[in-house]
């Protein structure tokens, strides 16, 4: 069965930000157009529709390292800090965003909250992880050549 790590990322997520728009629990808040993305950020996003692409995004992070918690998962999101004259650093990105982003998918029913741990993707979100990294196998990486190398990975495993 094809799974997150045999697809591209940026594929999946984008495949999983269509799927996750229909869902009713996954929603933009109205302070979403003008918010920040972390402290290495300048401006808030231009690209509207953002927001389901962030939350796709959380979700294959959770899924691949997870059990995983919003302190660790804003710092997959950071980035480096311009200081001006003294030398950049790294920083976290906004756990408010990270931290809304899984209590939405707390709430769809695609993540859940383990005691101490973190959060982990419960068996509903490995399926629909899974099943978008299937139809994108399926329609788009055996037709793309420059994407040879998930499809030695996929035909090695069968």
């Amino acid at each position: 069965m094809t799974t997150a790590f045999d697809v591209p990322s940026g594929m999946l997520v984008n495949a999983l930000a269509e799927k996750l728009k229909s869902i009713d629990a996954v929603k933009e808040e109205e302070w979403i157009q003008f918010v920040k993305t972390g402290r290495h950020r300048e401006k808030a996003p231009a690209e509207t529709g953002w927001w389901h692409r962030r939350v796709a995004a959380v979700l294959r992070k959770v899924y691949v390292l997870g059990p995983i918690g919003t302190s660790r998962l804003a710092a997959e999101f950071g980035g480096s800090a311009d200081r001006g004259s003294e030398p950049n650093r790294a920083v976290k990105g906004s756990r408010s965003i990270t931290r809304l982003a899984l209590q939405q998918l707390e709430k769809a029913g695609l993540v859940q909250r383990q005691k101490n741990r973190g959060r982990v993707v419960t068996p509903e979100g490995r399926r629909l992880v899974d099943n978008t990294a299937h139809e994108i196998f399926l329609n788009l990486v055996k037709d793309m050549p420059e994407l040879e190398k998930y499809r030695m990975k996929a035909e090695s495993e069968t």
